[in-house]
């Protein structure tokens, strides 16, 4: 893999093993979910949660993640670009469930998935050559529209998402245990956002290998709440939201376009 640091190359093999381990134990944890949600679930705010979750994880967490892998043993950048990205939407989702669900076995794979996938990320990132992915996407994508929607929605989000723990923690304005753990979730994922948007604007060479995980893994969250909002009603018995619906649409767009932009220019030089 010519992105791939010579000295790496020895742990490729065991990155992707462990990455089909994530993959394994995600699908796993999401089916039991599924076909027992009373027994992980073991009250109706979770279960209205995460259920549809599950069904997200399943049809959009785990092809981004297999097909990230096969995209890497096709020898192709992007699949390699996107790979940490797929590992931090692992990483996002399980953490929200480790932090809402009570101390049990489900809590106890997602806790593994979410030490596991860091762990991935860690070692792609120490891996990959920095410098030859910026000589190879240098100039051919939108650096500075790609990091300055990654660092402006970073900042947004975990501004947002502070006070609203803060407001909960000191009482003010309690939140249900399970928005409550994905603000936790968005506290952890949004700084890696700002720094990976700030790196990208300066284009910086870990900026490029940083800044299309980051728009992949934040275009994926949006699509996977666009289709936790359409299964609630059919899952969880909760009404249809249009208004919702649309506003994460409008919100999504903005890393669908810089994305789409940086795929394609990323496919230029492929």
């Amino acid at each position: 893999m010519y992105a791939f640091r010579a000295a790496a190359l020895h742990n490729f093999r065991w990155l992707y093993l462990l990455t089909l381990a994530i993959a394994l134990l995600m699908a796993g944890v999401s089916l039991a979910g599924l076909l027992f949600p009373a027994a992980v679930y073991p009250s109706g705010d979770l279960r209205q949660a995460f259920v549809s979750n599950d069904v997200v994880n399943l049809f959009i967490g785990l092809p981004i993640l297999l097909g990230s892998l096969a995209g890497v043993r096709r020898g192709r950048l992007l699949g390699l670009l996107f790979w940490p990205g797929a590992l931090f939407y692992v990483t996002y989702n399980s953490f929200a469930y480790a932090v809402a669900l009570p101390p049990a076995l489900p809590f106890g794979v997602h806790a593994a998935l979410v030490g596991m996938s860091l762990v991935a990320i860690a070692g792609l990132l120490a891996s990959i050559d920095p410098a030859a992915v910026q000589q190879r996407l240098g100039g051919a994508v939108p650096e500075r529209l790609s990091g300055g929607v990654l660092a402006a929605f970073g900042l947004l989000f975990f501004g947002w998402r502070a006070a609203l723990v803060a407001q909960a923690l000191s009482g003010a304005a309690p939140l249900p245990g399970p928005e409550l753990a994905t603000a936790a979730a968005d506290l952890l994922i949004t700084p890696a956002w700002v720094a990976g948007g700030v790196l990208l604007w300066r284009r910086q060479a870990p900026g490029y290998v940083c800044g299309v995980g980051l728009l992949f893994q934040a275009s994926m969250l949006f699509a996977g709440l666009l289709v936790f909002f359409l299964l609630q009603p059919l899952l969880a018995g909760v009404p249809f939201s249009a208004e919702d619906c649309a506003v994460i649409f409008a919100m999504g767009l903005f890393c669908f376009v810089p994305f789409g932009l940086f795929v394609r220019g990323a496919a230029a030089r492929a």
